[in-house]
Formats: C-alpha cells, sequence, structure tokens
C-alpha cells in the first residue's frame, strides 16, 4: 500500500468514525423530541458505521500497516425538525459516498489491486445507504407535518432490525 493511499483509508477511517458519532447525535436528538423509533433507526445506523470504520481498520492492520486514528470532530447535535436529522443524514452519506469514490481512484491509480477489492464492498454498500435514507426523505415530505403520519413513519422507523454489527459484534460483510 502506498502511504499516500495509506493516509487515505486513515482518514477515511476517522470519517467512519464520525459518521457513527453523528449518527449517535441524530438519534439523541430524536429521542429527546420522543421520535423514538427514530432514534432506534439511528443508533443501527450509528453501530452500522462504527462497523464499517472497523472494516478498514482491520483492512490496514491485514495489510501490516500501523493504524493511527485521527481526531473526531464534535457532531452536529441541533436540528430543527426531524425532517432535518434525515436530510442531513442523506448529505452525509453523499458525502461519505464521494469520499469512498475518491479513495477507489486513488488505489486504482496507485495499482494498490487489494484495497480495490476491499472498497469496491465501501462502493456497493454506499449505494444502498443512500437509497434509504432518501427514501426515508422522501416520506417524510409526504407526510409533512400530520401527526398521525409522523407516528406511523416513526413506527416503521422503529422496526428496523438489528444490524449484524449490533448482534454480533462484527461487521455485516
Amino acid at each position: 500500500m502506498t502511504p499516500l493511499l495509506l493516509e487515505a483509508i486513515t482518514r477515511q477511517i476517522g470519517a467512519e468514525f464520525g459518521a457513527s458519532f453523528s449518527y449517535l447525535a441524530m438519534a439523541a436528538w430524536c429521542e429527546h423530541n420522543k421520535f423514538m423509533g427514530a432514534g432506534r433507526w439511528l443508533r443501527l445506523q450509528s453501530a452500522e458505521e462504527h462497523g464499517h470504520a472497523t472494516k478498514l481498520f482491520n483492512f490496514v492492520l491485514a495489510r501490516n500497516h500501523m493504524v493511527r486514528l485521527p481526531a473526531i470532530d464534535q457532531p452536529r447535535s441541533d436540528f430543527a425538525t426531524v425532517v432535518d436529522v434525515f436530510e442531513r443524514a442523506l448529505a452525509q452519506e453523499q458525502e461519505v459516498s464521494h469520499q469512498i469514490d475518491a479513495l477507489y481512484e486513488l488505489a486504482f491509480r496507485d495499482k494498490v489491486f487489494a484495497a480495490m477489492a476491499e472498497l469496491q464492498w465501501f462502493i456497493t454498500e454506499q449505494v444502498e445507504e443512500e437509497k434509504t435514507v432518501r427514501e426515508i426523505v422522501a416520506k417524510f415530505h409526504m407526510v409533512k407535518d400530520d401527526p398521525a403520519s409522523l407516528l406511523d413513519l416513526d413506527r416503521e422507523l422503529g422496526a428496523r432490525g438489528r444490524t449484524v454489527t449490533e448482534a454480533e459484534g462484527t461487521d455485516k460483510t
């Protein structure tokens, strides 16, 4: 692995842990505002992002490099509405997609094929992540401020199954 790629993957590990903390902050806002289903969904998403960081962490170690964890910024914790929370989640997933694409491009340019293979999983995962959050945002826009519909949507979000990451302490691969 090239030093430049190792540095970029290290930054991505920090970004994934940062996304995990961000989702946890979103969960806290939702639960404080009694959107318990959304809070549960976001807690599970936080665990999933933690699993993504761990997957990269393990990859770096498997390639016989030392992992140096970067500092993580304090996540945003103030939101206007639950829609605002999920719009921020979508923007975050889109940002992560761009980061993964840039990592893949760097691995391709440097001909680090093992990294390309590892990152392919992340590319596929990001398509799924963006689609899921985009659909949630669309549903919130459909129901607008209708209390009964918001409660139904919150209940639906709370029904999200546990991830393998949460259930077994491993990544969902």
